[in-house]
């Protein structure tokens, strides 16, 4: 008898073992991004039991199965093990609906063992079911959790796939190992990338206030500002965090940003659902030193940050001056923070200014789905034929605030903190330069998919950056 025929049958989890994601967690968010609506029945969904839950949320969204991040290591095998003949069995608390598509898309399994409307199929549930599919016959099983434990005590060996270091030991002591399929380890780094760190740069528009009322050498001020950059930067992070999970699917479908850490799966989707609420109970420990108006603004951002994630990025036009109105928050924070108050040319500036970047941002995004599917990108409500008169539109946004800055110089206001103000007038061909060239690497695709952090990279930024300081310490 061959090693096929005497192999009993390989059972397989979903969840955290044959992807790299939790089906539930995401689907949820699919919903909240969907139909945020839809959210305040969850609480009744969950009284009627876990399996309720899970079918009530699986009938109102959908998953992108092929984009899913599937464990490629262990579809080899699976597949090896299918080319001896052996019975492969999907057994998942997944609802049904999800593991029948995750089946019929990979064409591997035999059978497919799901919850349904009545049955959570975890544990003990997920062991009695195997017992009468089986009739009571020996299997392996392959799964990554605490919760398969009572499964693997039945099983004749236990596949370990995506466990951590103290299941490992504990399961080698106990149960017969079949196979060992070991995680990507997630890193600091990976969470670097989770969290954005490098998109800290744009909340140093918080200084701006302080630079342009002359105020940086007040030491309480500058105190102030930077407890401000601490509280709104991670704050943001959360934001992150929460635009990365409601983004799951179309993210897994852009060119780079599926390799985002919780879209690839090297990050389990509840630790980023753990730390959303961490960072912003931090957030609001280090704002309880700064002045109640610099909560207001706090809350302004988180709420129409929130309300970007959740539906106005999918509205054109709209998603771009939300985009404008967020960085412009972050000036307004600063003065919230430090008490300055801001003049009128300060945000006019700001608004016409991150507008033509906003659009530089989408621009490039069209650009590269248009590059890599022909299709626009999706969540979004543009076509790729909005290339050419959203290019247009940022531009003129962009000479706009070059026309904004001349006014100010030509205005009384200036004479309040500078000496020789027709000196600034050398910061007009600076800034017209820098946004010139910032939609010249814009249309030859040069462009990242921000044009801050770009502009934070790009050496002939930081020398108009440099001449413009040379300018107004000139002007004093």
């Amino acid at each position: 008898m061959s090693d096929s025929q005497s192999a009993p049958p390989l059972v397989v989890d979903l969840d955290g073992t044959l992807v790299n994601s939790d089906l539930l967690v995401e689907s949820a968010f699919v919903l909240a991004k969907r139909s945020p609506q839809s959210l305040l029945k969850l609480p009744g969904w969950l009284r009627g039991g876990k399996a309720r839950l899970k079918a009530e949320i699986a009938r109102r969204a959908d998953l992108g199965i092929a984009e899913l991040p599937y464990n490629e290591a262990l579809i080899a095998y699976l597949r090896g093990q299918k080319e001896t003949g052996r019975t492969l069995i999907l057994a998942t608390a997944a609802n049904e609906r999800y593991a029948r598509a995750v089946a019929d898309h990979l064409g591997l399994f035999d059978t497919v063992l799901a919850s349904d409307d009545q049955t959570n199929l975890s544990g003990q549930a997920k062991l009695d079911a195997l017992r009468a599919h089986l009739d009571g016959g020996a299997f392996d099983y392959a799964a990554d959790d605490d919760v398969d434990t009572v499964i693997w005590r039945h099983a004749r060996q236990a596949i370990l796939v995506n466990a951590n270091d103290r299941l490992i030991a504990r399961t080698r002591d106990e149960f017969e190992i079949g196979a060992t399929f070991h995680a990507e380890p997630a890193d600091w780094r990976t969470w670097t990338r989770a969290l954005r760190v490098h998109q800290w740069a744009k909340n140093a528009l918080i200084f701006v206030p302080l630079l342009a009322a002359h105020q940086y050498a007040d030491a309480s001020m500058l105190v102030m500002a930077v407890l401000a950059f601490i509280a709104y930067s991670l704050l943001a992070s959360s934001v992150y965090l929460l635009n990365d999970l409601v983004d799951l699917g179309d993210d897994r479908q852009h060119p780079r940003k599926r390799e985002r850490p919780f879209a690839s799966g090297r990050l389990p989707i509840l630790h980023g659902v753990l730390a959303i609420p961490a960072l912003l109970l931090a957030t609001l420990v280090i704002a309880v030193f700064l002045p109640p108006v610099f909560w207001l603004v706090l809350a302004a951002y988180y709420a129409l940050t929130l309300a970007y994630s959740l539906g106005l990025k999918q509205l054109a036009l709209i998603d771009v001056i939300t985009l404008a109105s967020l960085y412009t928050l972050r000036i307004i924070a600063g003065g919230a923070a430090t008490g300055i108050d801001l003049s009128f040319w300060l945000l006019a500036l700001s608004m016409s200014l991150f507008l033509s970047l906003a659009m530089a941002k989408r621009c490039t995004e069209l650009q590269v789905m248009a590059d890599h599917s022909g299709d626009a990108p999706l969540g979004r409500g543009y076509m790729a034929t909005d290339l050419a008169p959203l290019r247009s539109l940022g531009t003129a946004a962009g000479y706009t605030a070059v026309v904004i800055l001349a006014l100010y110089i030509n205005s009384p206001d200036i004479t309040d903190h500078y000496t020789h103000p027709a000196r600034i007038w050398l910061l007009c061909p600076v800034v017209l330069y820098w946004i010139s060239r910032i939609w010249l690497k814009t249309l030859r695709g040069e462009m990242h998919d921000d044009p801050i952090v770009y502009a934070a990279r790009d050496n002939g930024s930081r020398v108009c950056l440099l001449l413009g300081a040379a300018i107004m310490v000139l002007a004093l």
